[in-house]
């Protein structure tokens, strides 16, 4: 998948460590210490869907196309998110995800 395709489709499909899929929605890239994250929610109505975020490491393969990496260290996670807060704060967004339908307007 290239970047582009990320940003200009919406939602990107990732695959667990077991081969499962899940439909996200991308939601921002964040970019933290020289490096750039992708921030994607999963979309409602799909198996094992939660109310959450998970944040990615973008890596570039060098041929336009991208690998999203895991993020596992938690005070990075959260650094990395409060940026992605800060940067909606900015547009006038709380962060506060629940009940909010702000981000759809967006599209």
């Amino acid at each position: 998948m290239t970047e582009n395709e990320m940003k200009d489709n919406g939602i990107i499909t990732l695959l667990d460590e077991d081969g499962k899929e899940m439909q996200c929605e991308y939601l921002d890239t964040v970019e933290y210490d020289g490096k750039m994250y992708c921030v994607v929610t999963p979309v409602e109505g799909t198996e094992d869907y939660e109310e959450c975020v998970y944040i990615f490491l973008i890596s570039d393969n060098g041929d336009e196309t991208v690998d999203l990496l895991p993020v596992e260290d938690e005070a990075l996670l959260d650094s990395i998110f409060e940026k992605f807060v800060e940067n909606y704060s900015e547009e006038g967004c709380s962060g506060d995800c629940a009940g909010c339908s702000g981000c759809e307007e967006d599209k």
